[in-house]
């Protein structure tokens, strides 16, 4: 466990396992929704704000969770890595790790880059980016849940002139300009903006016939 945590939340008494959960940028999204989190990665996260484990997110226990969260890595699949020509370098956990959460029966999420549409590895039930929350920032991702989607849908995107992208990342304005305020830059080249999984919390607690925190 991390040596500075943030208390458990449990408003609407749910709790939700984050895996492969980086420094926790989704993961506070969920906390500020009212989950009480636990985060689960194979590399140290020194600056994780909840409950952590350092494990094999494949194999980790999913017992005892209300939803399950996963953000397998997207090396891969990205247009990154293709145009630097070593995808196959990065292994491919998205397959084997949404297979599990199909068939565990739990409520899930999968979060991971828009690449990974068009070939089937992931179905798009929400396609969400910084600039629908009013974040300055353009940052794509796509989301599959076990409720295949459906709810309020957000604004569309709007991508001004000014907003900090991809070029940008190592600096401390687009940490910052994401929510990740606790993060280090480096953390946050990988993180994804908390009002993301605020937001797809709010649909999922509609669904369970619980209000948001």
């Amino acid at each position: 466990m991390n040596a500075h945590v943030l208390p458990f939340r449990r408003p609407n008494g749910l709790r939700l396992l984050d895996l492969c959960c980086g420094a926790g940028g989704l993961s506070m999204g969920y906390y500020l929704a009212g989950f009480d989190i636990t985060g689960v990665d194979h590399r140290p996260q020194p600056n994780y704000p909840f409950t952590f484990h350092q494990a094999d997110a494949l194999t980790f226990p999913l017992d005892g969770y209300d939803l399950v969260h996963a953000s397998w890595p997207c090396e891969r699949f990205s247009k990154a890595t293709a145009a630097r020509g070593n995808r196959d370098s990065h292994p491919d956990l998205l397959t084997p790790g949404r297979a599990r959460l199909r068939v565990s029966g739990l409520p899930y999420v999968i979060e991971n880059v828009p690449e990974t549409v068009t070939p089937g590895l992931l179905r798009p039930d929400y396609r969400l980016c910084g600039t629908q929350f009013g974040l300055n920032v353009r940052r794509h991702r796509v989301f599959e849940t076990s409720w295949r989607g459906g709810g309020d849908l957000v604004a569309p995107c709007w991508h001004r002139k000014d907003l900090l992208a991809f070029v940008h990342k190592g600096e401390r304005a687009y940490a910052d300009a994401m929510g990740c305020t606790w993060m280090t830059n480096l953390e946050a080249r990988k993180a994804v903006p908390p009002a993301y999984s605020q937001w797809i919390a709010a649909q999922f607690l509609t669904l369970q016939g619980r209000n948001a925190a």
